[in-house]
C-alpha cells in the first residue's frame, strides 16, 4: 500500500493533502477525473492534513522565489518534516513542479511524483481550496494571489534593472528584420525602376545608394550636366556619376509615365528612410552593448555579441552556459541532425560570423572556435557579475585570441593567461575607479539641480503667501456705485446694505470677490 500526499503551494501558505491508500497510483486517475469538479465527491478522495499560512507578504514572496528556483525553503522543510509520516519509504509526495520535487527528494529523502493523477488532484485542490481551508474565502484567496503576483513580477523585473539586455535582444532582432526588409524592398525598386533605366543596376551596387539616385533622377531624359554635381555627392564617385549620365543618354529602357515615377519615387523614399533608421538603430545597439556587455563587445563585436545574448535569452543565461554550448549556439539543427545520423557535430554556430574564424586556416577553424568560445564565456560572466563593467577584460581577451591565431600560423608562443589577467586586473581597477568618479560627479550635479529646483519652488510659494496676505483688505465704494469687498479665507455673511451678494472668484487663490 502506498500513502500518497500532495503538496499544494498557494499565495496564502502551504497545504498538505492526503489521499486514500491504493495499491497502484494510476488506479486513482479515473476516479479523480470523474469527481474533480464536484466538491462532495472530491472530499471523499482528498482530505486536508495540514495548512501552514505565511506570516507576511514578504515571507510569501521569499517562498515563491524559492519554489520557482527549485530550492527548498526553510519554512517548507519544517512544514514537511512536521506533518509527513516518519517512514519515508511508504510515503509518496506529489508536487506540481519537477524541480522542487527533485530538490525535496534530494534534501529530505521523500519520493516525489509529478504529472498524471497528481496534476488532476492539484487542479481540484486549486478549484476547491477556499472550501478546504477553514476561514479562507474565495475573495481573500484572490486578493492574496493578486498581491503575490504583483510582488513576484515586480521582483523579476527589477532583478536586472541596470543591465537592460532585453533592449539589446529587441534591437538585434529588429536590425535583422530591417536588413531582410530593406533588401527585399531594394530589389523591388531595382526591378521597378529597371524598366525605365536598366543600365543603372550595373553601375550602382549599394541598395540604399541606388534608391537615392533613382529618387533623384526620376525621368532619365531630364538628367543633364547641371545635375552632375548633385549626382557626384550621392555616388561619392565622379567616375560613376559620369557613367550614369552617359548611360542615361543611350539607355535602352522604356518610357515611363509621370504617375509611375511618382510611385517609384515615393517607394524609394521609404526605402531610404528605412536605411537611415537602420543606421541609427545600429548606433543605438553599439551604445547599449558598450554599457551592458563591454567585454563581450570588445572581444567579438557588438553584432555577434548581441546575437549570442538574444539566442541565450539574456546575458545571465549566456553567462551560465559552458564554453561548449556557446561554441555551437545557433547551430542546434545541425547538431541534432548530426546526433540523429551519427555524423560529425558542427564546430561553430553564431561565433562563425566573428573575424577570427574567417582568418584561420581550414585545419585550425575548429581549434580557434573552441578557444574563442572559451573567451566569450569568460567575457559574458565578467560583464554579468561585475559591479562596474569595463571593456578592459574584453580587450585583453581579444589580444589573447589574436596571439593564439598567430601561434597557429607562425608557431610563436602566446603569453600565459596568468600574466594577461594580472595586467587586466590592474587596468580594470583603474577604469572602474574612473567610471565611479564620473558617476559620483553626475549624481552630485543632479542633486545640486534638484536642490535649486526645490529652493525655487519654496521661494515661489513664500511669495505667493505674502501676496495673498496683502489681499486681506476690505474696500467699499458708495452704495450708488458698484460696491465690492475682497475677503481672504473668511466665511463672513455680513454684507453692507445695498451691496449685491453675487460672488465671483478672484485671480489670487483663496480670495473671494464679492460683487
Amino acid at each position: 500500500m502506498v500513502l500518497l500526499h500532495v503538496l499544494f503551494e498557494h499565495a496564502v501558505g502551504y497545504a498538505l493533502l492526503a489521499l486514500k491508500e491504493v495499491e497502484e497510483i494510476s488506479l486513482l486517475q479515473p476516479q479523480v477525473e470523474e469527481c474533480v469538479l464536484n466538491l462532495g465527491k472530491f472530499h471523499n478522495i482528498v482530505r486536508l492534513v495540514a495548512f501552514c499560512p505565511f506570516a507576511s507578504s514578504q515571507v510569501a514572496l521569499e517562498n515563491a522565489n524559492s519554489v520557482s528556483e527549485g530550492v527548498v525553503h526553510e519554512d517548507l522543510r519544517l512544514f514537511l518534516e512536521t506533518h509527513l509520516p516518519a517512514k519515508k519509504k511508504k510515503v509518496l509526495l506529489g508536487v506540481g513542479d519537477p524541480k522542487i520535487g527533485a530538490a525535496i527528494q534530494e534534501e529530505l529523502g521523500y519520493n516525489c511524483q509529478t504529472g498524471g493523477v497528481i496534476a488532476e488532484i492539484l487542479r481540484g485542490v486549486r478549484l476547491h481550496f477556499h472550501n478546504l481551508v477553514k476561514g479562507l474565502t474565495d475573495l481573500s484567496a484572490c486578493k492574496a494571489q493578486l498581491g503575490l503576483g504583483h510582488s513576484y513580477s515586480r521582483a523579476k523585473v527589477k532583478f536586472n534593472v541596470n543591465r537592460v539586455d532585453n533592449m539589446i535582444i529587441q534591437s538585434i532582432s529588429l536590425l535583422d528584420q530591417l536588413d531582410k526588409d530593406i533588401n527585399t524592398f531594394s530589389m523591388r525598386v531595382r526591378e521597378w525602376y529597371g524598366y525605365h533605366f536598366p543600365e543603372l543596376v550595373k553601375i550602382i551596387n549599394d541598395n540604399a545608394t541606388y534608391c537615392r539616385i533613382a529618387q533623384f533622377i526620376g525621368n532619365r531624359r531630364e538628367l543633364n550636366e547641371e545635375k552632375l554635381e548633385k549626382l557626384e555627392e550621392l555616388t561619392m564617385d565622379g567616375a560613376k556619376a559620369k557613367a550614369i549620365l552617359d548611360a542615361s543618354r543611350a539607355s535602352m529602357g522604356m518610357d515611363i509615365s509621370a504617375i509611375d515615377l511618382i510611385n517609384i519615387e515615393s517607394f524609394s523614399s521609404r526605402v531610404v528612410s528605412l536605411s537611415e533608421y537602420r543606421q541609427s538603430l545600429h548606433t543605438y545597439l553599439r551604445s547599449k552593448m558598450s554599457q551592458v556587455a563591454p567585454s563581450l563587445s570588445a572581444l567579438i563585436g557588438e553584432a555577434v555579441g548581441a546575437r549570442l545574448i538574444a539566442h541565450a535569452g539574456s546575458l545571465t543565461n549566456l553567462a551560465k552556459y559552458p564554453a561548449s554550448t556557446v561554441q555551437i549556439l545557433g547551430a542546434e539543427k545541425a547538431l541534432f541532425r548530426a546526433l540523429k545520423t551519427r555524423g560529425n557535430t558542427p564546430k561553430y554556430g553564431l561565433i562563425f560570423h566573428s573575424t577570427f574564424i574567417g582568418r584561420a586556416a581550414a585545419k585550425n577553424k575548429g581549434r580557434i572556435s573552441r578557444y574563442l568560445a572559451n573567451k566569450c564565456s569568460i567575457a559574458s560572466r565578467i560583464d554579468c557579475f561585475s559591479e562596474v563593467p569595463t571593456s578592459v577584460f574584453g580587450e585583453k581577451l581579444r589580444d589573447q585570441v589574436e596571439e593564439r591565431l598567430s601561434f597557429y600560423e607562425t608557431g610563436m608562443l602566446p603569453r600565459k593567461n596568468l600574466e594577461v589577467m594580472k595586467e587586466a586586473m590592474v587596468q580594470a581597477e583603474e577604469a572602474a575607479a574612473e567610471i565611479t568618479r564620473k558617476l559620483e560627479k553626475q549624481e552630485r550635479k543632479r542633486l545640486k539641480k534638484e536642490k535649486k529646483r526645490l529652493a525655487a519652488i519654496a521661494l515661489a510659494s513664500s511669495e505667493n503667501s505674502s501676496a495673498l496676505e496683502e489681499c486681506e483688505v476690505s474696500r467699499q465704494i458708495s452704495p450708488k456705485r458698484r460696491s465690492w469687498t475682497i475677503v481672504f479665507n473668511s466665511r463672513t455673511k455680513d454684507v453692507s446694505p445695498g451691496l449685491c451678494t453675487a460672488t465671483r472668484t478672484c485671480n489670487l487663490s483663496n480670495c473671494l470677490l464679492i460683487l
